[in-house]
């Protein structure tokens, strides 16, 4: 299989379009357009009935003493955990691209609703859901793709994997809520005929280069 993006080259930088956020000079971060980025695959093996798509960020801070405080960094060594920004589940086998800001084309606050989506697919609950758990303001269900908004004073480059696996059976069947974890195990244990993966880098620090 072979997974390709119109919005971003693997390895290269993902556009602040595509983002949760972008740097601002004078709050460190602003608001963007949270589009989801235009996907593409080729090549699915015989038999396919159905296309998971995962985005996750392996590259978050294991600990959020010096997230985003001012006059403190987040050190390139700490121990990194996962982060899901998108679970599109049920994607049809005669389906092979995503377009541009079909998915998410905004910020949301309080999440977008799912985990049925306009063409019947199943979205999963990404880890907004559980960020922003104790915002007045912003706390609810985030269904759908989020985009990045790494900690803006953190050293390292994050490193977004959108995956896509084919699947020989219709739908995905995930024991609880539709999470990154629970989802991940489910496909553990699921016939996946093939997969294939592509990595966009982003970063809200300006002292970081993405080259």
């Amino acid at each position: 299989m072979q997974l390709i993006s119109q919005s971003f080259q693997d390895g290269h930088a993902i556009p602040g379009e595509f983002a949760f956020a972008v740097p601002d000079s004078t709050a460190h971060v602003a608001l963007s357009s949270n589009r989801n980025p235009h996907l593409a695959w080729s090549n699915a093996p015989d038999g396919t009935q159905s296309f998971v798509i995962v985005c996750h960020d392996p590259d978050v801070p294991s600990r959020g003493d010096d997230v985003n405080q001012v006059g403190r960094e987040v050190p390139a060594t700490l121990p990194r955990v996962d982060f899901f920004h998108w679970l599109l589940l049920d994607i049809p086998a005669e389906v092979t691209q995503i377009p541009a800001a079909s998915h998410s084309s905004c910020v949301t606050p309080r999440g977008k609703p799912g985990p049925a989506t306009a063409d019947g697919w199943r979205h999963g609950l990404n880890d907004y859901t559980g960020w922003f758990a104790n915002d007045e303001q912003m706390k609810g269900d985030y269904y759908g793709y989020d985009g990045p908004c790494p900690p803006w004073n953190d050293t390292l480059v994050h490193h977004y994997v959108f995956t896509i696996y084919a699947l020989a059976t219709p739908t995905l069947d995930v024991a609880g809520p539709l999470t990154g974890a629970n989802v991940r195990d489910a496909l553990g244990s699921a016939q996946v005929l093939g997969q294939a993966r592509l990595t966009g880098l982003y970063s809200l620090n300006p002292a970081v280069p993405l080259a």
